[in-house]
């Protein structure tokens, strides 16, 4: 029986997340089916208590992404949500932002996606979602300790009701794209437009066929779009270097006018334009506010705390934003632009340079597929007027060159105390050697240089501090690493080596 330490290990800020399969050295199984089956009854107990009703009357809907794994934890699902009594309904294959929008369509009470994203094929997860959006770290752990009181229960899913969530969510997104190029349903509104789609082996296979060929679209190039969950091709991942490079080189040769790549369960997405020029990090963020900023002029928006000045420059000066830097997570982010726009403070997009992005006009989920949405309206009507999208950034300017260490923390039970202190120590050196500091810093301290900037930070879930570096001039980062190296001096449980 699975420990209440080692279920409570399980929780990954928002989600759930654990190795769900043997296969890989050195990495015990630790998403084991007992604390699935109990984690979903947590979730149902929470989700009850949460309502106000019995869990007998609750209609909870189950989906997951490609994962090899993902029969065996449905399962356990299925199992933990029946054996309270509960309503399920199986959407298959499916997305993370389309387990958000079936409670457009349906009357459910909540969803659970199994999925853990663009991490290896071993690994595993659970993402819970209420009519009000995904939950909250803290109601995570509410649902891991409902789910360490509770007993794993085997009950008969015969009963389970069925739904094809994607045909749904496909109609949603065609929906959205003719009202944005104001056509009909029917008037193959992206006829003329070759868009390649690369899905990773992943669940966003259907955006090519379900979606862009419905209108008219070329796909053509389209590549890796069936489910394969040991992801044979590349990582599933628009931040890895070979996946980007996979897709860039899809468009060169198929000459497409704009490649598309998603993450496994499509909650993320980059792109590639004709030229080969990757829209990612700080240019889909310059991209999606660009294409934002005619609706909400002088409008603020909210991304992690990672991105360039350049960024910030071409925010303010070019596209009159307010660019407001937050904690990293994605969760943090959009709980920001929630919080701002409940203030009174108008912002229609909360932003991470890892592609999760969100829009206050679509229930503020990190939704890749939406953000295609945006890039392909935009896309196809720069088309139409003999423009080119790439044209939306061309004034975004890029650092020289940036790096990153992770600094690991080691030999200290309290790492987040440990972290702390050194941070408070580090902003106070830094200020004594008459280096600047930017302010406000909602995460770590970011030093500002005549060349760049830094920012030491503490990891989001592991036992360590990234030191992000950006200068504006070759050999610069090195520069920069050095002075920071000089003000790292003397912590003991701080491993600097890293720092070349």
């Amino acid at each position: 029986m699975i420990t209440t330490e080692a279920m409570m290990k399980l929780q990954n800020g928002s989600d759930v997340r654990g190795v769900a399969i043997a296969g890989v050295p050195g990495e015990d199984v630790t998403l084991v089916p007992e604390a699935v089956n109990r984690i979903a009854a947590g979730f149902a107990k929470f989700l009850a208590k949460k309502l106000n009703k019995q869990t007998s009357d609750l209609r909870i809907a189950v989906g997951h992404d490609s994962r090899v794994s993902a029969g065996m934890m449905k399962e356990a699902v299925f199992g933990g949500l029946l054996g309270q009594g509960v309503h399920v309904t199986d959407c298959g294959l499916a997305s993370t932002p389309a387990m958000f929008i079936i409670f457009e369509d349906t009357h459910m009470d909540g969803s659970i996606m199994i999925t853990a994203s663009h991490l290896p094929y071993n690994r595993n997860g659970l993402k819970f979602f209420t009519v009000d959006g995904g939950l909250e770290k803290s109601e995570v752990k509410e649902v891991l300790t409902l789910a360490s009181g509770l007993s794993a229960m085997a009950v008969s899913s015969a009963a389970i009701a069925s739904l094809d969530l994607i045909d749904l969510y496909a109609l949603h997104l065609r929906r959205k794209i003719c009202a944005g190029l104001c056509s009909g349903m029917y008037d193959r509104p992206l006829e003329g437009m070759h868009i390649v789609i690369d899905a990773g082996n992943g669940s966003g296979g259907f955006f090519a066929t379900k979606v862009l060929a419905e209108l008219g679209a070329d796909t053509t190039g389209s590549q890796f779009l069936e489910p394969d969950g040991m992801f044979p091709n590349h990582i599933p991942n628009p931040e890895n270097a070979d996946a980007m490079a996979s897709i860039r080189k899809a468009v060169l040769d198929n000459k497409a006018d704009l490649g598309l790549i998603f993450d496994t369960d499509v909650d993320r997405m980059s792109a590639v334009l004709p030229d080969g020029e990757e829209i990612n990090r700080n240019a889909l963020i310059a991209m999606m506010a660009a294409i934002l900023a005619p609706d909400y002029p002088g409008s603020t928006i909210v991304t992690d705390s990672v991105t360039s000045d350049e960024l910030t420059t071409f925010l303010q000066d070019e596209l009159h934003l307010v660019h407001h830097r937050y904690m990293r997570g994605y969760k943090n982010v959009i709980d920001e632009c929630i919080r701002l726009n409940k203030a009174g403070t108008v912002s229609p997009l909360a932003i991470e340079t890892s592609g999760h992005g969100a829009l206050s006009e679509n229930y503020y989920l990190d939704d890749g597929a939406y953000l295609a949405v945006k890039l392909l309206i935009a896309a196809t009507k720069a088309k139409k007027e003999g423009k080119q999208l790439g044209d939306l950034i061309a004034k975004l300017g890029h650092p020289a060159e940036g790096v990153e260490f992770r600094l690991k923390i080691t030999g200290t039970d309290d790492v987040q105390a440990y972290g702390a202190d050194v941070l408070k120590q580090f902003e106070e050196r830094a200020a004594q050697a008459g280096i600047a500091i930017a302010k406000p810093s909602y995460e770590g301290v970011r030093l500002v240089f005549p060349n760049g900037w830094a920012l030491l930070r503490m990891s989001l879930h592991d036992p360590n501090m990234p030191l992000n570096i950006e200068s504006r001039e070759k050999g610069g980062c090195q520069q920069i690493a050095n002075q920071v190296k000089g003000l790292l001096t003397g912590f003991e449980h701080l491993d600097t080596s890293v720092i070349q």
